[in-house]
């Protein structure tokens, strides 16, 4: 089994910048891809950022692009999500989750881990 545990929501003014965290322990793979995702109120779970483990390639959603940056940091089973330029749209809780392959997925389906989701208020 694998345990997620994201951290660093809150509160913060449009335009303002917020890290997240994810931290991962158990049944790690260290080729495995690590996802953010992130779900509105009465809105599907969309894709956010990927990030693949052992190489470290990215991919991001259209809608974050040039403003979230993903990361990890496998000395400490750690993937972060640099949000910066914050929009009131982009409120939602976010969860990381990890699909235990080697291709980037963008659908929630493509993975078998979640955490708990921490939320994220952009204020106008």
């Amino acid at each position: 089994q694998v345990q997620l545990v994201e951290s660093g929501g809150g509160l913060v003014q449009a335009g303002g910048s917020l890290r997240l965290s994810c931290a991962a322990s158990g049944r790690t793979f260290s080729s495995s891809v690590m996802g953010w995702f992130r779900q509105a109120p009465g809105k599907e779970r969309e894709f956010v950022a990927a990030i693949t483990w052992s190489a470290g390639n990215t991919f991001y959603a259209d809608s974050v692009k040039g403003r979230f940056t993903i990361s990890s940091d496998n000395g400490k089973n750690t993937v972060y999500l640099q949000m910066n330029s914050l929009k009131p749209e982009d409120t939602a809780v976010y969860y990381c989750a990890q699909n235990p392959g080697v291709t980037i997925r963008t659908r929630p389906s493509g993975y078998d881990y979640w955490g708990q989701g921490t939320q994220v208020t952009v204020s106008a």
